[in-house]
């Protein structure tokens, strides 16, 4: 499990995010990069990351699901995924 920090900071960050998108694509359309360049840090989409929504990792992240894959497995082989099998061959 991530540390709550870190979770806090991603949640903070994807607030931000929404918060100035409208105003970003403002300024980019009207080119005033020196505006652009005063807004906060953590208002640009590339400072966000995808984590798992259960524990909160980085890596192994599957968009399709939105958990990493080590939760993925726990969950597919309790049969919480609907439609989801385990392969065999």
């Amino acid at each position: 499990m991530a540390k709550k920090s870190i979770i806090a900071r991603g949640k903070k960050r994807e607030k931000m995010v929404a918060k100035y998108a409208e105003l970003r694509k403002k300024l980019k359309e009207e080119g005033r990069w020196e505006e652009l360049d005063k807004l906060p840090k953590n208002s640009s989409p590339v400072r966000l990351h995808n984590r798992c929504r259960l524990t909160g990792r980085p890596k192994g992240y599957m968009r399709q699901f939105g958990i990493c894959r080590v939760a993925f497995r726990k969950m597919a082989l309790d049969g919480k995924i609907p439609g989801v099998t385990k392969a065999s061959w």
